[in-house]
């Protein structure tokens, strides 16, 4: 028996996507070794972030790295250090961020979304840019004043559709001495990201150690400027401040450190390919039921380049409605979680980034089941 058989939960097969709601990702062997290995030891906690740090930094080719505690701390941990400008003292005002001289973060309108919190949390003021499907250049212009202590970009699913080109907002901010926070949250893949964002002027970009590194889902990796960097830790825990309550302990360091260097040695052209069968198979076998049209879309929900299968559902052909079929997934044994398309679409969407081979074969023949019992 294992402890959610003790707790009476039933596991789920997840076609979904690397939701936290669904635990993040399944960390692999290697990673669960490194953190019961750090587990049988006390550690200084600083030199132990000192250290990872560094390695990170090293493996991601970047001028400073840590670990928060997941991508949002990260957000908060950034823009805290940019609006005191590193000064413990200053930071300890904080979310009283009217006695502080930069109190304000631009965003733009369109990148807008429930995570932004996170800059909220420590009282700056946001200052919006631009309407929710364009803005101009001088609008981005407008927006600064003495007291911008940052941009924050959202990079995701939403990028692109009102705001401006990342490379002209890093260029307008580098001229007048404005750090850029990129939120990259379930960027990757592309591996590249790591490094790309701050080649490119960045003072930090923050993933996700949870999501596809596979990493502790309590974690978020940091790269950026070895200063950012170093603010960052200083009102991180376990110095006291804001982000005191964002512990990050030795098991959860070692773990994401393991993660990253195997997602770093991943052959990711081979995984892709195995996503694109895995569609491809899935397209073939579906589309030959009645009711059903299947179909390869891509990106995905996060804007990853990886790619899905839809599933398009006439009711009356198939003799069962999406959310019907969404309910007998997730009812059923085993328990499988799905996408469900947008409210104006009767369809679901099958993510195999999260999917083992078996469980490939199991969701497959689970949908097939139900679809041919109704």
């Amino acid at each position: 028996m294992n402890l959610y058989d003790e707790l009476g939960i039933r596991p789920v097969i997840n076609a979904n996507a690397t939701l936290t709601r669904l635990g993040g990702s399944v960390m692999p062997p290697e990673v669960i070794a490194a953190m019961q290995d750090a587990a049988r030891f006390h550690v200084d906690i600083e030199e132990l972030h000192d250290r990872i740090g560094e390695k990170l930094a090293e493996i991601t080719g970047n001028e400073a790295a840590m670990i928060a505690t997941g991508a949002a701390a990260g957000i908060v941990l950034a823009v805290a250090a940019c609006a005191s400008n590193g000064d413990p003292a200053l930071a300890r005002r904080l979310p009283h961020a009217d006695a502080l001289d930069k109190n304000e973060v631009l965003m733009f309108t369109s990148h807008r979304n429930g995570y932004d919190f996170a800059v909220r949390q420590t009282g700056v003021k946001v200052i919006e840019i631009g309407g929710a499907t364009h803005t101009e250049p001088a609008e981005l212009e407008a927006a600064f004043s003495p007291r911008t202590a940052a941009f924050v970009w959202f990079q995701g699913f939403f990028t692109g559709k009102g705001d401006l080109p990342i490379e002209h907002v890093i260029a307008a901010c580098r001229a007048r001495s404005v750090p850029v926070i990129v939120d990259g949250a379930a960027q990757l893949p592309p591996v590249e990201n790591l490094w790309r964002f701050t080649q490119i002027g960045a003072a930090c970009a923050i993933f996700s150690g949870g999501k596809d590194l596979r990493g502790p889902q309590t974690t978020g990796l940091v790269v950026g400027q070895r200063w950012l960097i170093q603010a960052m830790r200083r009102l991180a825990s376990p110095n006291h401040g804001i982000g005191r309550p964002m512990k990050v302990g030795k098991e959860e360091m070692a773990g994401l450190l393991a993660a990253v260097k195997r997602y770093i040695a991943l052959d990711h052209e081979d995984r892709r390919e195995r996503d694109e069968r895995v569609v491809a198979s899935w397209c073939a076998t579906f589309n030959a039921l009645p009711g059903i049209r299947a179909m390869r879309v891509f990106p995905n929900e996060a804007g990853q380049p990886l790619p899905r299968c839809e599933l398009l559902i006439d009711p009356r052909q198939a003799n069962i409605t999406r959310d019907e079929l969404v309910a007998r997934l997730w009812d059923g044994n085993p328990r499988i979680s799905v996408s469900a398309d947008t409210e104006d679409t009767e369809g679901i969407l099958l993510n195999p980034m999260t999917l083992t081979d078996e469980e490939v074969r199991i969701v497959e023949q689970r949908i097939l089941s139900l679809l041919r019992g109704a």
